[in-house]
């Protein structure tokens, strides 16, 4: 369990487990991302409901950095949104997520961060991001789920070329992150041309699939061959 830092206020109504409205034909948000904020965070203040329906719950916070432009309910929102889906991993029937308020004790916390301070947390956590000079993918550390806001505006090459929405992508590094919190590891491609497990290194390659988002298909498990 790792403790809980001090936060600030934020929204008045828990996040819920609806799906998130985003325009479908979204690709990418324009403008410029920040590339560096504060290095601080604002956590996301509202206790939501258990996600699943079985299995032991584990807790979690969720934070947006400060100077990021991005709100901390909103990206609860899409957290709680994506992980109470039953396409997620709580749809197993083997575990259950909550989200807790910043003040309270979790097990792990989604973080939305700059390029350069999640370059930096992930490097603390021995991952190197850099791809080409840059901070450029998401990570897992322990007790963290870190997803770069570059990423999380602009979607990743593999997605644009295929056209697929930039509200797939979000859901699809959510849970390949939270997926390595909760021990998966990376995996191939299992038939050429046909979907992608959320534990392929989709941000980088497909490795011959198609994007797909979700670590559940056709009401089972859907997973590929460990690498």
């Amino acid at each position: 369990m790792t403790s809980a830092p001090p936060v600030a206020t934020s929204s008045p109504a828990a996040p819920s487990a609806s799906p998130v409205s985003s325009p479908p034909e979204v690709l990418q948000i324009a403008g410029v991302v920040p590339t560096h904020g504060s290095g601080t965070f604002l956590y996301a203040v509202k206790r939501g409901s258990l996600l699943g329906d079985k299995g032991p719950v584990r807790r979690f916070r969720v934070a947006v950095e400060k100077g990021s432009g991005e709100d901390p309910d909103a990206f609860a929102t899409q957290v709680v949104s994506t992980l109470g889906d039953e396409r997620s991993w709580t749809g197993n029937g083997t575990l259950r997520l909550q989200m807790v308020n910043g003040n309270e004790k979790a097990d792990f916390t989604v973080y939305l961060a700059t390029r350069d301070t999640a370059g930096q947390m992930c490097q603390q956590g021995g991952t190197n991001i850099t791809i080409g000079g840059v901070p450029y993918t998401s990570c897992r550390a322990t007790g963290k789920a870190i997803i770069n806001l570059d990423r999380y505006r602009k979607s990743a090459k593999p997605y644009l070329n295929a056209k697929v929405s930039l509200a797939v992508y979000r859901n699809y590094v959510i849970n390949h992150e939270v997926g390595h919190e909760l021990g998966h590891h990376h995996e191939g491609c299992p038939k050429a041309g046909g979907p992608a497990p959320v534990m392929v290194q989709q941000t980088i390659t497909l490795r011959g699939c198609v994007p797909y988002a979700w670590p559940r298909r056709d009401n089972k498990p859907f997973a590929g061959p460990h690498l």
